[in-house]
């Protein structure tokens, strides 16, 4: 989803998406072209000092590209290699709705439950059509679903969260996010459906793309 298209289809390929078989990336790799099928930036992000090689996916949870890339996506960030860190990050392209929803995804990982409510909150936006950008609506879902909510509006209100939210801003401006679901790969790429052509593709392109940033190319 473009920074300004805030209702849109769904991308056609992005039903039953699946990570190619290894066999057919090889092949899909030999197609792949800067500028095409991906960005390489002019001027390099921050990358994490441990030495491992960092894939962040840009989102919005109500972006319904994002809610239909979800499921393959996290099937393939957890079969990434020990050298390769995944996290996901939340844009705001405006202040309403989407500050909200970055408070919402950062409160959860401050009290260690994406794992257990991502999904749920794609789900209740794009399936129950709940809009979820608002606090009591926010807490009377997350407490539906078993969490704290005392301890989640705490999180939610946190200095920590709103700290977060201003690294993501500096993070989605080095990328120069202006669309998701996008991947940033090790600081110096990116791709996203619209450029590699599908969802799937989009994840061929990261780990060829994985693959340069290993040899450094």
């Amino acid at each position: 989803m473009k920074r300004r298209e805030f209702s849109t289809h769904l991308m056609a390929s992005a039903v039953g998406v699946a990570a190619l078989s290894a066999g057919s990336v090889a092949h899909a790799q030999s197609e792949f072209v800067e500028g095409t099928h991906y960005v390489k930036l002019s001027q390099p992000g921050p990358v994490p000092a441990d030495g491992k090689i960092e894939v962040v996916e840009f989102f919005w949870y109500g972006c319904p590209h994002c809610h239909a890339f979800e499921p393959a996506l996290d099937a393939w960030q957890k079969k990434l290699p020990s050298d390769v860190a995944f996290r996901r990050i939340p844009v705001a392209f405006r202040e309403e709705p989407f500050v909200a929803h970055q408070r919402l995804f950062f409160a959860l990982d401050a009290l260690g439950l994406v794992d257990t409510m991502h999904r749920k909150v794609f789900n209740a936006i794009h399936l129950d059509r709940m809009r979820l950008d608002k606090l009591p609506e926010i807490v009377a879902f997350v407490t539906k679903n078993g969490v704290d909510g005392a301890k989640f509006t705490e999180a939610f209100n946190s200095f920590s969260v709103q700290t977060k939210i201003r690294q993501a801003k500096q993070l989605a401006e080095a990328y120069r996010i202006d669309g998701v679901p996008t991947l940033g790969i090790q600081g110096r790429f990116y791709t996203s459906g619209s450029l590699a052509g599908s969802a799937d593709r989009t994840l061929a392109v990261a780990d060829y793309l994985i693959q340069r940033s290993r040899k450094k190319v």
